[in-house]
């Protein structure tokens, strides 16, 4: 199966040790933001993806499929 990219965009500039949680991830900041990419194998990949992130107590500002 091939496995999908995402980008998840959150709000605030993650930190060394917040980005060490997501060391699966590509992760880019901005000024005030967070972009996670990740290859996941599936949408419940995706969705403990968003669940970890929710945990961490972090705002979600944006998910979409970057290719296939």
């Amino acid at each position: 199966m091939a496995r999908l990219t995402y980008e998840i965009t959150l709000r605030g500039q993650a930190g060394r040790t917040l980005r060490a949680q997501f060391d699966e991830c590509k992760v880019t900041t901005g000024p005030d933001t967070t972009t996670l990419r990740a290859e996941l194998s599936d949408q419940a990949a995706l969705s403990g993806l968003v669940q970890r992130i929710v945990g961490l107590g972090l705002v979600v500002l944006d998910v979409h499929l970057v290719g296939l």
